[in-house]
């Protein structure tokens, strides 16, 4: 492709540090990534020596495929991808973690809502209830449940920013090492811990010898650092970005300080605004060429923006170079007298342009404009997307609400709701029988009632059973078995959709268990019936469940935050009152009622000004290409019956109509969806389930139905967290020794699940394991080549497959053999686990350009069998075009079930919710 003269400057700067400020639209991902081909063919670049954060997965796989695609075109064959990193910058955090501080191999990571669950379970341990707000001059406590989410910001903000800690309230000092303290007690790294925890080490100078290794590693290895989002970088990972490059690494940031839009969460918009004045020699390149959207949104997008005062943004004139043509008509600005008076005008609208001849790219044919070609996006789903939702529903038009917001209030959700609140004895039999019936999802009473015994079984726990032994995720699962709810019964098409708001409701089920296993199942049960009707909509408000897979012919409904980095043909923008978009300021308790303001440099940002919804509103604009709709009208509320100022600037723009152009009639095509071919980046794991059965992958990691837990979980994992801290000490020449056993699990063994019970059973067990195995193979341990080594394969593009192998090293015999560590707990089919070898194998030759010879499983259980066989090459051929089409067949959705009952079935968590089990 032909590139501009910014980005041709962008790309060809490899000695400067760089800024590359790139406005909406204007092929940044492309400019990154040739840059980081360019390097690749420097004489002293190796993939290791380039790090690339994203800001999202979603983002990271997009740009991983399209680096290597430029790699494979710029220079053929390059070996050791894998060890290029691109990612988050948590994920590098915890993976520097996971590698280089064996005290932290243990420790697992909560989610923002596990995070919050287990302040509000240890609301004293926590510090949440002794941390006090100060309102008017009166010290109040923070309530359990009520304030956990306040509390959360808090802990986040005081090891995030740059906040005067000496100058805390005694209360709010303890409440930080309480917190902090109970994540160290019980192992666990929240988001915001991966990234102090890093930073702490890779800025220390007097550390101990992980933190020198660790710092030594980075030294060595780590030549380039490329940040994308970097207006949307806070204090704590601008601390990391510091950490890497303190050593002399290049630093190349690319962002635009128009569309920093996480102030709330701490970002900090005058990194990139002052970074030409902390960093040495900063080149700065401005791409201003929006090839996304016509020339009217481009210059609505720029009177909005440029109202920000110029001391508070960089100077840049953003303009249309893309093939959109505008057309009187596209941009409309129009009010309404009530909300379902808009709502049933923008599905009107929507009706009106399906059909519409649109072109994608300059280059390709025109097609007609579809539902997924629509996207509604509001300052808040939550408090005003319920009209359009509901005239979408009556009118019978598709529609996806990203996240899961709106999940609690779907009826299959709230059928499975009242079942637990049957259980906590909330509810009765009736109630829970309508509440499915009237679900719409295919069961009649007597089906329901078919399933009333599991639920009243869940209610007849005793002591004399273990605790463990009726879970919140087994009892949902055994009631939909019971009950005979299938995807394709659900009727009018709507199984998928049922079936994904029901696996939605499985992952919460599992976040709740996860923080609340260790309770005795009468106590869980009432717990969670609670916390499910009260607690957990609000607890889900901000979360994202797209899996990036699906690409539903539906309309989208989402935040503008969570539209970030997308587009679409056709943008509604509703809602334009004011107080809402641009927001007003919250009342009610915030961060600043317990942390004092004047401790936090930059405070504002956390409140949000106007120039912060401005750079919002220029993002929700910029995510049109053609067609955009803005929109008023008053809601009940006092304060909702005036009109945004963003609305009333807008109609001052030339190009915006307040009376709608329909769209003519004459020239209209078949709607067709644009359907891409979506990158697939998945885990060795991940296609192990694919592998297994497609319709079990796409219930577990597509729908996200989740397992039930059980105590031992972790004992698999620790012993494989001792073998990586063995071998990794072995490629250094320390060679640990069977007297080391005990010391070694005591470092590494983590039973979040178990009780003091089954963790003394367990500990002599993960012992005795390592013992034997230091004394069996203590010999061979200089041996080791490769720890924990990340590996990948592509093979095709757009699919990459991921993953770490346990151990490859060098034989007596000369031959190399990839090794890979199983228990009981890990435990899986012997052809199963060929596979997974061979995967490994075909990772280690694209990492080397080598081949290896020798597949070997060593199982650390006493009674385990260990496996060896040398490397099969028609395994090699066959594994190459298998995950060939299961990439294909998860593109296109076609993840059927195996045609009959098998072993697999047998051991499948969810062959229940599958099909009729058979004896």
């Amino acid at each position: 492709m032909p590139f501009t003269d910014a980005q041709r400057t962008a790309i060809n700067t490899h000695d400067d540090n760089l800024l590359i400020v790139a406005c909406a639209g204007s092929g940044k991902t492309e400019v990154i990534s040739q840059r980081i081909a360019g390097l690749i063919g420097r004489p002293d670049v190796q993939p290791k020596n380039i790090v690339a954060f994203t800001f999202t997965e979603k983002a990271a796989g997009e740009l991983k495929e399209r680096v290597h695609t430029r790699i494979r075109e710029l220079h053929g064959e390059v070996h050791g991808l894998a060890e290029m990193y691109i990612g988050t910058m948590h994920g590098y955090a915890l993976d520097l973690l996971h590698s280089h501080v064996p005290e932290a191999f243990k420790y697992n990571v909560l989610n923002d809502v596990q995070t919050r669950l287990i302040i509000d379970k240890y609301s004293t341990r926590s510090g949440l209830t002794t941390t006090n707000a100060v309102v008017r001059g009166i010290e109040k406590p923070l309530r359990r449940w009520v304030n956990s989410k306040l509390y959360q910001q808090v802990m986040s903000i005081l090891r995030e920013d740059d906040v005067d800690l000496e100058g805390l309230r005694p209360d709010v000092a303890d409440g930080l090492d309480k917190y902090t303290e109970l994540l160290s007690d019980r192992a666990y790294f929240d988001y915001t811990a991966i990234l102090h925890n890093a930073v702490v080490r890779l800025n220390d100078d007097d550390g101990d010898e992980s933190v020198l290794d660790l710092q030594r590693h980075v030294k060595e290895t780590v030549k380039y650092v490329v940040v994308d989002e970097y207006q949307d970088t806070n204090p704590v990972q601008e601390q990391l970005i510091r950490g890497l490059t303190r050593h002399g690494a290049n630093l190349c940031v690319v962002g635009d300080d128009d569309q920093t839009i996480y102030q709330w969460r701490g970002s900090a918009v005058e990194n990139i605004l002052t970074i030409e004045g902390r960093y040495p020699d900063v080149h700065r390149v401005t791409l201003n060429e929006n090839f996304r959207s016509s020339s009217a949104i481009v210059d609505l997008a720029r009177h909005v923006v440029e109202q920000i005062p110029p001391g508070e943004r960089l100077n840049k004139a953003m303009t249309a170079a893309g093939h959109q043509n505008f057309e009187r008509g596209d941009l409309l600005a129009l009010e309404f007298p009530d909300t379902e008076a808009e709502a049933t005008w923008l599905v009107d609208r929507m009706e009106r342009l399906s059909g519409v001849p649109f072109q994608d790219r300059e280059s390709s044919e025109p097609r007609g404009l579809d539902w997924s070609d629509f996207a509604v996006l509001f300052r808040s789903v939550k408090a005003d997307a319920g009209p359009l939702v509901e005239e979408l529903r009556r009118r019978g038009i598709p529609y996806v609400i990203k996240g899961l917001t709106k999940l609690f209030e779907t009826p299959e959700v709230q059928a499975a709701v009242t079942g637990f609140r049957f259980v906590a004895g909330l509810a009765d039999e009736q109630d829970v029988v309508d509440a499915w019936v009237d679900a719409g999802v295919g069961l009649a009473e007597r089906d329901v009632r078919a399933g009333l015994p599991v639920l009243a079984a869940a209610m007849q726990w005793d002591a004399s059973k273990s605790w463990d032994s009726t879970t919140l995720q087994g009892v949902f699962l055994e009631f939909l078995e019971a009950v005979e709810l299938r995807e394709e019964r659900v009727p009018n098409e709507r199984g998928e959709l049922v079936y994904y708001n029901l696996g939605c409701f499985s992952t919460a089920i599992g976040d709740f268990e996860r923080i609340h296993l260790t309770s005795e199942p009468q106590q869980r049960f009432d717990a969670f019936a609670k916390w499910v009707e009260h607690q957990a909509p609000d607890y889900y408000e901000e979360s994202d469940g797209d899996n990036g897979y699906a690409q539903p012919n539906a309309v989208v409904i989402a935040t503008v935050h969570q539209a970030k980095g997308m587009q679409w043909p056709a943008v509604f923008l509703p809602a334009l009152r004011k107080n809402t978009f641009p927001a007003s300021g919250r009342g009610g308790l915030g961060v600043f009622h317990v942390v004092e303001e004047d401790l936090v440099p930059g405070a504002a940002r956390y409140r949000g000004t106007e120039a912060d919804e401005r750079r919002l509103f220029y993002v929700a604009v910029t995510r049109a290409q053609k067609y955009l709709v803005l929109a008023f009208a008053p809601s009940e509320k006092r304060t909702g019956k005036k009109r945004s100022d963003f609305f009333n600037e807008a109609t001052g723009v030339h190009t915006v109509l307040t009376r709608e152009v329909v769209p003519s009639s004459d020239d209209r095509l078949t709607p067709t969806p644009r359907r891409g071919i979506p990158d697939v980046v998945m885990s060795f794991s991940d296609l192990k389930y694919l592998f297994e059965c497609p319709y079990s992958f796409k219930l577990r990691l597509l729908y996200g139905f989740d397992s039930p837990l059980q105590k031992e979980l972790g004992f698999g994992k620790s012993l494989h967290d001792v073998m990586a801290e063995i071998h990794k000490r072995a490629i250094e020449g320390d060679i640990a020794t069977p007297e080391e056993a005990e010391d070694l699990v005591d470092r590494h063994l983590n039973l979040p699940f178990a009780n003091k019970a089954a963790a003394d059973q367990l500990r002599p067990a993960a012992e005795t394991a390592v013992r034997r195995y230091l004394e069996h193979h203590g010999a061979t341990l200089h041996q080791t080549r490769y720890s924990e080594q990340p590996v990948e394969i592509h093979p095709v593009p757009g699919v990459t497959v991921t993953g770490r192998v346990d151990l490859i090293k060098r034989l007596d015999t000369n031959e190399t053999s990839v090794v890979d560590f199983k228990s009981s707990e890990r435990a899986q089919a012997e052809e199963l686990t060929r596979d997974q070898l061979h995967l490994y194998v075909l990772g280690y030759r694209e990492l080397t350009g080598q081949d290896a010879d020798v597949v070997e499983v060593l199982n650390l259980d006493k009674a385990g069998r260990d496996t060896r066989e040398m490397v099969d090459p028609e395994v090699m051929t066959d594994l190459g075009k298998r995950v060939t089409e299961a990439a294909d067949s998860l593109r296109t959705n076609r993840l059927s079930r195996r045609d009959s009952w098998c072993a697999t079935c047998a051991s499948c968590d969810f062959a229940g919710i599958c099909r009729n089990r058979e004896s």
